[in-house]
């Protein structure tokens, strides 16, 4: 469920970037299927980051059917990468057709596979990082790429605060000490916010339009 009202949502929708066809109905894909994404608010905030940054290389830790990297893929210069991973097999061909649609200059990569094991085989730096794999394992996912997060870059986190098993009363309270357990989810959550604060060069705040979004601002 949104974290914030439907209205506001919408009202997000319509005044950040236009949706084109092809996320129309990669939407309409996600209701009739009962797929998770992060919806076209969340989707405008994505391209919009990456514009602002001035992103030409982007990593994405799960990628489903492609709905978030067809986002940045619209911000992404002639001379971009996109770095798509995804473990099953049928997501990551249906996200090829979906992008394939979008006519997009930059270079798209389909990586089949656990995205902690791609990670290592891509050198230089990305100017965005989008993690949306097993909540259990932001935090090693966000270890896995800090190093290559260019200076000005950012890493993007979805569900910061709701989805699955999701408690953000329970990531809050672990995050200021107030409990020391919840769910694995939650934890995880928390786990990965707690990584962020502890690395000096980046700075993080928090998005709540879709399901929650964590932003990591590398500083230098």
């Amino acid at each position: 469920m949104p974290t914030v009202p439907e209205w506001i949502e919408d009202y997000a929708t319509v005044v950040g970037p236009e949706p084109d066809d092809v996320i129309e109905e990669m939407d309409e894909y996600a209701d009739r299927e009962g797929f998770p994404t992060v919806g076209p608010a969340v989707g405008g905030w994505l391209e919009l980051l990456a514009r602002m940054v001035g992103a030409e290389r982007v990593f994405e830790f799960g990628s489903g059917y492609g709905y978030s990297a067809y986002w940045f893929a619209r911000a992404l210069p002639a001379d971009g990468e996109i770095v798509l991973t995804e473990v099953d097999r049928d997501e990551l061909d249906l996200a090829r057709e979906y992008l394939d649609r979008g006519d997009f200059e930059a270079t798209i990569q389909y990586e089949h596979g656990d995205a902690l094991d791609i990670v290592d085989t891509y050198d230089g730096l990305f100017d965005v990082a989008l993690i949306d794999n097993e909540k259990t394992r932001y935090r090693e996912a966000f270890e896995a790429i800090r190093e290559n997060i260019s200076p000005g870059g950012i890493v993007v986190a979805d569900n910061a605060i709701a989805g699955g098993s999701i408690d953000a009363d329970a990531v809050t309270d672990l995050l200021t000490g107030d409990s020391e357990s919840a769910d694995e989810m939650s934890e995880g959550i928390a786990t990965f916010i707690e990584a962020l604060h502890e690395e000096s060069d980046f700075e993080a705040s928090l998005l709540p339009v879709g399901e929650g979004v964590a932003v990591g601002h590398r500083t230098e």
